[in-house]
């Protein structure tokens, strides 16, 4: 299983509320893709959005997004931790 850290853009001025129900929007899908959505955190003045996932592939992350709503491309594979 591998753990995925992916990226978000255009989420000005998210607040706490929208944050958890983009979260929760994964959540209700990512069970079929064999995908766990860990934590997400914003950045309401960037527009940015991080969300730490575990799962079989990049594309079954990809697919997850997707399904709930807000697709990235920018999906990295965490192969080193310290």
């Amino acid at each position: 299983m591998g753990k995925f850290m992916d990226v978000h853009e255009g989420f000005f001025e998210v607040t706490p509320d929208q944050l958890m129900e983009a979260h929760q929007a994964d959540l209700d899908v990512e069970g079929p893709q064999g995908v766990h959505f860990e934590h997400a955190w914003a950045d309401p003045v960037t527009g940015k959005v991080w969300c730490l996932s575990t799962g079989p592939t990049k594309e079954a992350v990809q697919k997850v997004h997707t399904l709930a709503g807000h697709p990235t491309e920018e999906i990295f594979e965490i192969t080193v931790e310290a």
